[in-house]
């Protein structure tokens, strides 16, 4: 009987501390943090595993280990240029230190509330100091450079940082001041931007600007390579047309060469030879002076005289 009370006692009192959580376990993913009557007892608990606390009086509290998200709200900010554009950043963080964040911020919801109001704070900072070409383009050697022949022909908007160094600003900024709340802010990143509709107008007409830039300059190429395509026409055609005169007048060289020669042979054979030879060159002369209406003096002993006189017979 008294074997049976004594059973019966220490069910009692392990099922009363069962139920008045006297053990907590602790998962691999979490950290707890005992506290009791509002305030904490002992080191935060980090290794897994099955522990005891204080049923009734102890209370346990779960912080995550692993890396947490934020998701800010978009935001309409104006920039350097006086640009009204809409910023959505986002962030990862992790919790450093659980008793520090625990005692400044108690849970993960007040500690977006926390990241809301830096984060935002240094994003709107960092957007209102710098211009709008800025924040778009996502790397400083983003840039269009725009040259005809060698030569830079318009000066199209450059960005003289870009998005990447604008986050790492708005990182470096923001984690000093998280640090106080034991959290650790590992990025930060610009979600989106979206143009404000006051200012869409302009953006267009600079996008169009820029497409226009770059036609001209693919005109510019073109007409310039068509210009150096006709260049060596010219050049081609010149250097075609003076061979072929060289070749010409060579050629004219050569028959008028072969034709003395051949006159000179002829000339020299006989006294007949050289008669009618001195006959065909009188005729020639004599086609080529004399026209219709020509006046001539002739003398009685010149060749074309006789010639005339004879065929007068």
């Amino acid at each position: 009987m008294k074997i049976t009370t004594i059973l019966v006692a220490l069910l009692g009192v392990f099922l009363l501390l069962v139920l008045g959580g006297a053990f907590f376990t602790v998962r691999e993913t979490d950290t707890v943090i005992l506290t009791q009557f509002g305030g904490t007892v002992g080191d935060p608990v980090t290794e897994p595993g099955l522990y005891w606390k204080t049923p009734f009086v102890q209370e346990v509290n779960r912080l995550e280990k692993r890396v947490l998200e934020f998701d800010g709200a978009a935001n309409e900010i104006p920039t350097k240029d006086k640009m009204f554009i809409e910023v959505d950043t986002f962030a990862r963080w992790r919790i450093a230190d659980p008793l520090k964040f625990f005692k400044a911020l108690t849970n993960e919801r007040s500690a977006q509330s926390r990241l809301e109001d830096i984060i935002g704070s240094e994003v709107r900072a960092a957007v209102a100091s710098h211009e709008l070409i800025e924040v778009i383009r996502s790397d400083k050697n983003r840039v269009m450079r725009v040259e005809v022949q060698g030569q830079r022909a318009s000066a199209l908007p450059q960005a003289k940082r870009g998005r990447l160094e604008l986050e790492k600003d708005i990182l470096a900024a923001a984690s000093p001041k998280l640090v106080p709340n034991g959290i650790e802010l590992l990025d930060v990143r610009i979600k989106r931007v979206n143009y404000n509709a006051r200012v869409l107008t302009g953006i267009y007409q600079r996008m169009i600007s820029e497409r226009q830039q770059m036609a001209q300059r693919y005109r510019s190429e073109g007409e310039g390579e068509a210009a150096r395509i006709l260049g060596r026409k010219e050049r081609d055609l010149r250097e075609v047309e003076s061979i072929a005169y060289k070749q010409v007048q060579q050629t004219r060289g050569e028959a008028d060469a072969e034709a003395t020669r051949i006159y000179a042979e002829a000339y020299n054979k006989t006294a007949e030879a050289r008669e009618f030879y001195g006959f065909v060159k009188t005729l020639e002369t004599w086609r080529s002076s004399l026209g219709a209406s020509t006046n001539l003096v002739l003398s009685t002993d010149s060749d074309l005289f006789r010639l005339l006189r004879s065929s007068g017979r």
